[in-house]
């Protein structure tokens, strides 16, 4: 990303040129839409390879983890690459990158292939993590400087809402088009039933490539603003006399972020498979991942409620209370069966719902001219998301539902850090 200074630079002139920012803001909108809907269509594809395979809960959880590999791995080749081309055609090789990947999950699924389906997802990946690095600095100039913070809302809004549908998506046109998704729970398949069923993944994965090809062309055609740079010599000059490692905050919001995601990835991804257990909820996969988008409906309520709370109670306190919240229904779901567990990993999705950008805005708090490397930092602690194998280990190890008690640990560090990780402290000269 560019400097901090060249994109206030670029957003005031073209806030004083007077150019409207409507069309270009809701073009952006709709890549953040789309990456949360790709990303969320795993929560309902993982249950659905778990059964074509006969895969295991490490197995499935690997998949995952291959996905958010890509962030750690794609960050910094995506931030050479828009250095080197520029962000607009950035924007349009993400895009093209993420279609290519869904045109190989088609070739996948005609095979079918475990191995060709998790290289393909990496590529989705990768091109989502371009998309990522691109796309924030343009969210921060089309407009003027002092509404950045309304549209960084709006597009994560989007995004909540693309998370929300994809769950309908994918249970309808995945697991309602299967065998294995209409079944009953744990229902062994036979060798024709799983070639039968791998080819369901074809239909809505072409759907997609289709729809991000399109979204390639008309951005590589649409007048977005130009980024400024003629701050950017100066300001890499002034982070230099600086140290990343002495704001607390930021050193402890790291390993935040990355332990986060882990609980997030973990609850989204075997929430199908713990639903329809027997003692739980007892319903075919395609009927829980329906159930789906009540978790990712949450999230989103939970961040327009974080929000409107944050305007009168510290940002930190309230993290406080959200990872409390999140504890508390998380032991729920280990050591309660039926409706009251379900619902109780439901509800989690409320109260993780403000720990991502409550994290990444605690953790850049302070840092001056080193704000840009302190979220990238933060940004590739995404990758945390990778280490959600270790829950599908400990579900395979110890049971599903025991599994989640890693989930519950991860909410006691975030408490931590809301409590005393996230304080600031004065830079040493």
């Amino acid at each position: 990303m560019p400097p901090v200074a060249s994109v206030r630079d670029s957003s005031q002139q073209q806030a004083e040129s007077g150019t409207r920012y409507g069309p270009a803001l809701t073009l952006l909108a709709s890549l953040f839409f789309m990456w949360g809907f790709i990303t969320v269509i795993n929560n309902t594809l993982l249950p659905h390879l778990r059964s074509v395979f006969d895969l295991n809960y490490t197995q499935t959880t690997l998949i995952e983890s291959v996905w958010f590999i890509a962030y750690f791995v794609a960050s910094i080749p995506s931030a050479k690459l828009i250095e080197k081309i520029g962000y607009q055609k950035s924007l349009v090789i993400g895009l093209l990158v993420m279609a290519a990947g869904a045109l190989g999950m088609m070739l996948a699924a005609s095979i079918p292939s475990y191995g060709v389906t998790l290289a393909m997802l990496f590529v989705i990946a990768s091109g989502i993590t371009l998309l990522q690095v691109a796309a924030n600095p343009y969210v921060a100039v089309v407009g003027k400087p002092e509404t950045a913070s309304s549209r960084l809302n709006l597009v994560q809004a989007m995004n909540s809402a693309g998370t929300m549908l994809a769950p309908m998506f994918g249970a309808y046109l995945i697991l309602g088009r299967s065998k294995g998704g209409t079944a009953a729970a744990d229902v062994v398949l036979t060798p024709a039933e799983r070639f039968a069923d791998a080819q369901s993944v074809i239909l809505p994965y072409g759907l997609v490539a289709a729809v991000l090809v399109v979204l390639a062309l008309v951005i590589a055609r649409f007048p977005l603003p130009a980024m400024g740079s003629a701050t950017q010599r100066l300001a890499k000059e002034e982070r230099a006399r600086h140290s990343l490692w002495k704001h607390r905050n930021l050193v402890f919001g790291i390993p935040a972020i990355f332990i986060y995601l882990i609980a997030e990835i973990g609850v989204a991804n075997l929430f199908v498979n713990f639903v329809s257990q027997p003692d739980i909820a007892n319903l075919t996969h395609e009927k829980a991942g329906q159930y789906l988008t009540f978790l990712w409906g949450g999230m989103m309520v939970g961040r327009f409620l974080g929000s409107a709370i944050m305007q009168k109670v510290d940002a930190a306190l309230v993290l406080a209370a959200f990872s409390v919240g999140a504890f508390v229904v998380m032991l729920v779901t280990v050591f309660s069966t039926g409706p009251a567990a379900m619902w109780s990993l439901i509800l989690v999705g409320l109260f993780h719902s403000i720990m991502f950008p409550t994290i990444f805005t605690l953790g850049i708090k302070g840092l001056g001219p080193l704000t840009e490397e302190g979220s990238g930092l933060l940004i590739m602690a995404i990758a945390g998301g990778a280490l959600v194998v270790v829950q599908g280990w400990l579900a395979d190890a110890y049971g599903l539902q025991a599994s989640f008690l890693l989930t519950a640990a991860c909410e006691l560090y975030v408490l931590f850090y809301a409590l005393w990780g996230s304080k600031t402290t004065a830079e040493a000269a």
